[in-house]
């Protein structure tokens, strides 16, 4: 018999939707994008919630990734070392109750068999794979199969170690997130990543698999401490710079709104970001990153390795400030872009609040293993999106140590006084 080689696509459809308080017994959204397998039969949903939104702490893990994970009813069992700029994100009202309500609402269409089990937010549930069992089992014991539900409510990391569950259960079952950060909700919870932490390595763990159903709630957002408020609309930065220069002229005119958390002027440049993030997966013609290229990770060759070398001290969003900064700058300082455009990228990210320096940088000597790193993850030659300018994208494939340890210093106080001098 001949070799047979026959290329083949699989259909999928990313449903995203932006609503105003989902868990309202009156609001159809959530009950809507989950119908039920069989006719007359009430659709299952398993849920899991990020327990910053419930009272918890966002806690730091130690560097076996022991935290903590609870059953609703059973909060409590271990204490999580927090933050010190890390204020509890609680709903307005009780989080767990209104999930009940809601589930009670809707009696014919809604089932919930298992309990509602949170989880501690941040980077804290990625990076113990131990706990990866623990949500599986969470998934078996209510009987959840390929045409019921699990419901993820909380921030990205939340959602990507609940969605890695949720890609090898059964081989896949439907996965509906409401994410309640805007970092998720401008980018991640977009996404048809979902993974944990291992090896030292961000994401070293994981799968493809476009969720089932996103839905944005601005009413999440209405509690976020400052420091993760902020840290999403860097990747509205990062998305303009890459795809649309007219939309980073937005992000400059509502920079003040942003700061002032006027949600007329935030959600609006959210739910571009969103979309722009959708159009990529969806039409960019790489949804699952089969080559070598990567453009929607613009600033993050640098950013997750600093997440490392902080052991997550910094949000996500911090560490990508800084890498745009980094990336920008060199790109000037190797003649890709003017340096009036690259200041212009720093100084929106200033003007948002973001500190563009990290003692962790350092010399730069342990920031540059995370180019090899972040070619090792896709395989082969390197390739890291810069700007040739704003809304104008290039890759490029070797980098200039010694300019980019120049780029670093660069960003030092001591290398901004001397800029300004």
């Amino acid at each position: 018999m001949s070799d047979l080689d026959v290329n083949f696509a699989v259909q999928f459809t990313h449903r995203l939707r932006f609503t105003h308080d989902a868990l309202s017994p009156s609001n159809r959204t959530l009950l809507d994008v989950m119908p039920a397998a069989v006719p007359g039969k009430a659709a299952k949903v398993q849920f899991f919630v990020d327990d910053a939104l419930v009272g918890g702490t966002r806690g730091g893990t130690d560097k076996d990734g022991s935290a903590a994970l609870s059953v609703e009813g059973s909060r409590g069992a271990e204490t999580l070392t927090s933050f010190a700029d890390s204020a509890c994100q609680c709903h307005p009202e009780p989080l767990l109750e209104r999930i009940h309500a809601y589930v009670a609402a809707h009696p014919g269409r809604l089932s919930m068999p298992g309990e509602i089990v949170t989880i501690p937010g941040g980077e804290d549930c990625k990076n113990a794979p131990r706990w990866l069992e623990d949500f599986l089992r969470h998934i078996h014991d209510a009987g959840i199969c390929r045409q019921s539900y699990v419901v993820v409510i909380g921030g990205g990391a939340v959602l990507d170690s609940i969605g890695l569950a949720a890609a090898i259960a059964h081989r896949g079952v439907r996965l509906v997130r409401l994410p309640t950060t805007t970092l998720a909700q401008a980018d991640s919870g977009v996404g048809v990543k979902n993974g944990i932490n291992g090896f030292g390595k961000k994401n070293y763990m994981g799968s493809f698999a476009p969720p089932w159903a996103v839905i944005n709630d601005d009413v999440f957002l209405r509690t976020l401490p400052q420091r993760d408020w902020r840290c999403g609309f860097v990747e509205a930065v990062k998305v303009a710079c890459i795809k649309d220069r007219a939309y980073f002229e937005e992000i400059e005119a509502a920079a003040d709104g942003i700061n002032r958390r006027d949600h007329a002027v935030a959600m609006p440049i959210v739910a571009t970001s969103a979309a722009w993030h959708l159009k990529h997966i969806t039409a960019g013609g790489d949804p699952f990153e089969m080559t070598t290229a990567r453009p929607l990770d613009f600033g993050h060759w640098a950013a997750h390795k600093l997440e490392q070398m902080t052991w997550f001290r910094l949000r996500h969003g911090e560490a990508v400030a800084i890498g745009i900064a980094i990336d920008v700058t060199y790109a000037a300082m190797m003649g890709l872009m003017a340096e009036s455009e690259a200041n212009r990228v720093k100084d929106l990210l200033l003007a948002l609040g973001f500190e563009l320096y990290d003692e962790a940088l350092g010399d730069g000597g342990e920031l540059l293993q995370g180019l090899e790193e972040f070619r090792e993850h896709l395989g082969g030659r390197l390739t890291i999106t810069m700007l040739r300018e704003i809304g104008k994208p290039v890759d490029v494939h070797e980098i200039n140590f010694g300019v980019m340890r120049e780029a670093i210093k660069s960003l030092t106080p001591a290398g901004n006084a001397a800029a300004l001098a």
